[in-house]
């Protein structure tokens, strides 16, 4: 078994080494990088699975970016960004060391599922909706035609949703010029406890209560925060699940 997994091993190192693409060499060691948990972990908060990317298998062919999302869901592998400029992303698929942590391939298959959910949903039209929000404003697919809506799904007691709060107020406030780009939150709490939470935990968003049916029913969320951002046309433009690809998925959409 040791020398079936030095082979293995040996292989793996054959493979990176050979695989000159036109896109470069991996930015980081792929088997480095599997040395423990904490190591990948770190690394892998740099991956953003929502952005647009060219995507390569692990034999360097190019693929479409379902595909690619499809084989992290369901096996042994992890995405590792290739060397190119800033502005150009290139992820490439590598195997997963049959000596790694076996939480690095159930972290990454069900973060995999997740963004595959997501982007199967980009291009879309987002359901009808119609609501009423804390002060009383009527937020609605009509109210809002013709601009760009960023929606942000959360409840009270999500933590994460929490945290991001002072960085999604910043966005607010770098595009509060923007008479086109609406902010809007759905949150799954009462209004009771959405103003006492609020006044001690301000959010900048038009915050609508009393949304976790219409979240886990027509939305179908199972991982929050979510970010929805939708076009002009009121089609679904990117779904994401934190701020830092909102923030550059916004970026993008706010050119057009």
């Amino acid at each position: 078994m040791q020398k079936f997994i030095s082979f293995i091993t040996l292989l793996f190192i054959f493979t990176i080494s050979t695989a000159q693409t036109k896109f470069g060499n991996p930015e980081i060691d792929p088997i480095q990088i599997q040395k423990d948990y904490v190591t990948w972990s770190a690394y892998n908060k740099k991956i953003m699975l929502s952005r647009d990317f060219t995507a390569l298998d692990n034999s360097s062919k190019e693929i479409t970016k379902e595909a690619f999302l499809t084989a992290l869901t369901n096996a042994s592998l992890i995405p590792i960004r290739l060397k190119s400029q800033d502005s150009v992303y290139v992820y490439k698929l590598f195997k997963i060391l049959p000596k790694s942590d076996t939480s690095i391939k159930a972290t990454m298959n069900q973060e995999a599922f997740d963004a595959l959910k997501n982007y199967e949903m980009e291009g879309k039209p987002f359901p009808q909706f119609s609501f009423k929000d804390l002060d009383g404003n009527e937020v609605s697919n009509e109210t809002m035609k013709g601009k760009i809506i960023v929606i942000k799904c959360w409840y009270i007691h999500c933590a994460a949703c929490i945290k991001e709060f002072s960085a999604v107020n910043a966005l607010v406030s770098k595009y509060k010029d923007r008479k086109d780009i609406v902010f809007v939150s759905l949150a799954e709490d009462n209004p009771e406890q959405l103003k006492t939470f609020l006044a001690r935990k301000p959010l900048s968003y038009s915050v609508i209560p009393n949304m976790k049916e219409y979240m886990n029913n027509t939305l179908q969320l199972n991982a929050f925060p979510t970010h929805f951002i939708l076009n002009k046309e009121g089609k679904i433009s990117k779904v994401l699940n934190n701020y830092e690809s909102l923030e550059v998925a916004l970026e993008k959409e706010s050119r057009f």
